[in-house]
């Protein structure tokens, strides 16, 4: 996966992660969670605030 499969990495965290409540992540849990995923493997450097807020929302649509 790549910063840009945003719905994959979304759907990662809800199987990875039910204990964590999306709206209140912080940017920088939010990345190291996304950077230790089976199968991420990008540029760490690549990643900025609009991407993580992409991945954020659709972390909240999947949970709705």
């Amino acid at each position: 996966m790549k910063w840009v499969d945003t719905l994959d990495i979304a759907l990662d965290l809800v199987e990875k992660h039910p204990e964590v409540d999306p709206r209140y992540i912080n940017f920088v849990d939010l990345r190291n969670k996304v950077m230790a995923l089976d199968g991420f493997d990008d540029d760490p450097d690549r990643c900025g605030e609009k991407i993580l807020e992409a991945i954020q929302s659709a972390w909240i649509e999947e949970l709705d």
